[in-house]
């Protein structure tokens, strides 16, 4: 066996940063290796023996998967992804394309409908197109109060101050196209401070909802008395 000097054998080693690109980085670059040697032999019965031993490797490294439906299927598919589709074997199930491989989606449309009042959230829109389906009555008018102090308590949680009733209605008269006006009505919304106290109560128990976080939280109050009292002494 042929000894290098450590100052040649420094010649001879591998960087990961001077390999080439793994394409699916979990099956590693042994598995990447034995795709390459596949595609360069000239025989193509080498190259489907070579190609079926290479599935049934990728198979047993994930042994959970065997019995999912349609597994061999998507081994398949990547080994032609993991052979920049340059492997020609015989394969049972359709052969991938390259280009639908590459073909970006189509851009989702960001479901806003008035990114004036964002902090009223899509939802009420919804609400108003229900209030406005129903029959003219006490059950209707009662929903619209509801999403009128719906509004003012999303409005209090995002500007954390007081808010007039006038403004809430004007806005729902705007995103209700004018079909709901209250702005000459007498009745008045729940007030602004118990409004903040509940999105405050929420608040906290989305914070400390689990018991980690509530024994966190004690841990810590506890913990800033004991600082406190050491001060003291």
């Amino acid at each position: 066996m042929k000894r290098y000097h450590p100052e040649e054998a420094v010649n001879y080693l591998e960087y990961n940063a001077e390999r080439p690109h793994l394409i699916i980085p979990e099956y590693g670059r042994h598995l990447q290796k034995l795709i390459e040697q596949a595609v360069a032999l000239e025989d193509r019965d080498e190259r489907n023996k070579a190609a079926k031993y290479i599935i049934s490797v990728m198979g047993s490294l994930n042994p959970h998967l065997r019995d999912v439906p349609d597994f061999q299927h998507k081994l398949w598919d990547q080994i032609f992804i993991m052979s920049d589709f340059k492997l020609d074997v015989d394969s049972p199930y359709p052969t991938p394309s390259k280009e639908l491989l590459q073909q970006k989606p189509e851009r989702l449309a960001y479901p806003q409908n008035f990114p004036k009042y964002r902090f009223y959230g899509n939802n009420i829109k919804y609400m108003i197109d229900v209030a406005n389906k129903w029959e003219d009555g006490e059950m209707k008018n009662a929903l619209i109060m509801v999403i009128a102090n719906h509004m003012k308590k999303s409005y209090l949680s995002w500007n954390k101050d007081t808010v007039k009733d006038d403004v809430i209605f004007e806005h729902l008269y705007e995103l209700s196209g004018g079909t709901i006006n209250l702005q000459a009505t007498e009745e008045e919304l729940s007030n602004s401070t118990d409004l903040m106290r509940v999105n405050k109560k929420l608040s906290n128990k989305t914070q400390f909802g689990n018991p980690k976080q509530k024994m966190q939280h004690k841990n810590n109050g506890k913990n800033g008395q004991n600082n406190k009292n050491n001060r003291k002494t």
